[in-house]
């Protein structure tokens, strides 16, 4: 269950775009012709859409949250921006999205253990493949669970900005399976939830890449940052590229 709208007025706070993160794009863009045509799945406020749209580039953001994209278009002032945002789920990206349009794919922020089926996981794979074009690269950043199978509980960053602190953690639930729990805490020390027991599939790297060439993509590249420090399987975190 999520309780989305107690986060609303942090997320922005909590879930910034960062300088390293907008030049990651830039360059990425700069392998396909202007304008490079983005596409975020979990697009949340849409920020990092917004940022990039201002620049001159394509960009398509969807979400499942209705609260989130609301505020995600009330940030449009200028309707000259090739920009726009959908309610959809990726369970129905290639029924509404065009085929072998978009330049750069991406999912962040751990949004891809929300799919918590190996079957729905091999789907998503096999529609990016399907939306992204034929050099284009698809970039999932999350969690390193590589090795973290093996205990009951485990507790990611907290997230902090000056106004609120966002706790997240995976436990293990009695048959094997993992549920993903989530608070912020607000500046009068309140915690309310966000998201409640939410079944997750924990990903490692090797699970990525096994999932990606099957879909039929021929390469992944790790990072442990958006400076693309290389990553080497020790990191907490980790971005692949994947082509």
């Amino acid at each position: 269950m999520e309780l989305i709208q107690n986060i609303v007025e942090y997320y922005d706070e909590l879930f910034p775009v960062t300088e390293a993160q907008k030049k990651f794009y830039r360059d990425i863009s700069k392998e396909y012709a202007v304008p490079a045509k983005f596409l975020h799945i979990g697009c949340g406020f849409g920020l990092f859409e917004h940022l990039m749209a201002r620049e001159g580039y394509d960009v398509t953001g969807i979400e499942t949250s209705a609260e989130l994209l609301r505020s995600a278009n009330l940030r449009r002032r200028n309707q000259l921006m090739s920009i726009r945002f959908f309610q959809m789920s990726y369970l129905d990206m290639t029924r509404f999205l065009g085929k072998n349009f978009y330049n750069v794919i991406s999912c962040l922020d751990n949004r891809i253990i929300f799919i918590n089926d190996k079957t729905l996981l091999r789907k998503f794979f096999y529609d990016c493949k399907q939306l992204i074009t034929e050099k284009g690269t698809l970039v999932l950043s999350l969690n390193n669970f590589a090795g973290k199978t093996n205990t009951s509980l485990i507790q990611l960053p907290t997230r902090e900005s000056l106004r609120a602190k966002l706790f997240t953690e995976i436990q293990e639930e009695a048959n094997g399976n993992y549920v993903f729990i989530q608070n912020v805490e607000n500046g009068a020390g309140k915690v309310l939830p966000v998201v409640q027991r939410q079944a997750v599939r924990l990903l490692s790297p090797q699970d990525i890449e096994v999932f990606a060439k099957e879909a039929g993509f021929s390469q992944c590249e790790f990072f442990c940052d958006f400076d693309k420090t290389p990553f080497t399987g020790k990191e907490d975190f980790y971005i692949v590229c994947i082509k």
